[in-house]
Parts: structure tokens; sequence; C-alpha cells
């Protein structure tokens, strides 16, 4: 059985995506810490539940849970927690079933990308850390 080469990059892969997987997480929860108030204004007019502590739920997953991620810490039980997140946030704010228009489309995309990242984080919690990982420095990962 061939493996295409992953067995003698695998480590390095790994890395590459965990790092892939929460860019998009990093970027905007960095902008949601940086516009609080615009985030809560943002998430009342979209109808999320509670959007004070919605914004504060998704500063500490984009920004706190995906740089553990990043660094490979705790990453598979995180990797389940942002998979959850990831397919709540899709349902929350991407709802394109109620939407007509351009609007149900680029919701119904958003949603779709949404399901496929958190797809991402099953396989990562599949796969674990990796090598290059602080899961692998303090034994929660096969080195």
């Amino acid at each position: 059985m061939t493996t295409f080469g992953a067995d003698r990059l695998k480590n390095e892969a790994v890395l590459v995506a965990r790092v892939l997987l929460v860019a998009l997480f990093l970027i905007f929860g960095w902008g949601k810490l940086m516009n609080y108030a615009g985030t809560v204004s943002y998430m009342a007019q979209t109808g999320v539940p509670l959007p004070s502590l919605a914004a504060l739920i998704a500063i500490t997953m984009e920004c706190l849970v995906s740089s553990a991620i990043v660094i490979g810490f705790f990453t598979r039980p995180l990797a389940l927690l942002m998979g959850g997140y990831t397919l709540a946030t899709g349902f929350l704010a991407h709802h394109y079933w109620t939407m007509t228009g351009m609007a149900h489309f680029e919701n119904e995309i958003n949603f779709y990308k949404n399901v496929s990242i958190a797809g991402g984080f099953l396989l990562l919690y599949i796969i674990g850390a990796g090598k290059y990982s602080l899961d692998a420095a303090i034994g929660l990962e096969a080195k």
C-alpha cells in the first residue's frame, strides 16, 4: 500500500495543517477583540442570543483556543471543541435557509465552509497534534 509520501512528511504536514485550519479564526478573532463593541453590535443585528456573552465566547474560542491548537496544546479535546463551535456558528450566523437572493447564496457558501472546517477539526482530533507540538513535549502525543 502506498502513502504517496505522506509517511515521510506527516509531522510537518500536521503542523502546517494546524496553522492553516485556525488561521481564519485567529485573524477574525483578533478583529473581534480589537472591536468588541462592534462585535456585540453585529451579533445583536444578526439575532445571536446574548450578544455580549456570545462575543466573549467567540473571542475566547477564536483567539485563545485557536492559539492553543497552533502550538499543539491539548489539541485533541480542543479540536472537538472548535469543531462544535464552528458548526454552532454556522447555524447561528449563516442560516441561509431563512434568506433569499444574494444573501442566501453567500450564507449558504459560508455555512458549508463551516461544515467543512468542522470536518478538518474532526480529522485533527483523530490524528492528533503530531511531533511538533506541546502535546508531544509533555507526553500527551507520540513523538
